[in-house]
């Protein structure tokens, strides 16, 4: 599990954000692998890959017994101060 800076106890990106930007990286990550690089469980991981799959910013192919998963870097961010970038801008400072 990747260590969590000890000053203070909030982070500029949530939980949803580390998520996508992983996927973004590595689309072939198993849940296990997700959770621990963000340092939440496996069920969190399974919840917030549902919220991103119901909204539209991913997408998730079954192949043979692995899940592949696809960023839609066109979508927007869903806060009306960003809404009018898509999140690609953000996944090029990371990927």
């Amino acid at each position: 599990m990747t260590k969590r800076p000890q000053q203070g106890n909030w982070t500029f990106l949530s939980n949803h954000g580390h998520v996508l930007i992983l996927l973004g990286k590595k689309p072939e990550s198993l849940i296990r692998e997700i959770a621990d690089e963000v340092g939440i469980t496996e069920r969190a991981v399974q919840g917030i890959i549902a919220d991103l799959e119901g909204e539209g910013y991913i997408s998730v192919e079954r192949i043979g017994r692995r899940n592949v998963y696809r960023v839609n870097r066109k979508s927007k961010f869903r806060h009306p101060a960003e809404a009018h970038r898509s999140i690609d801008a953000l996944l090029k400072i990371f990927t």
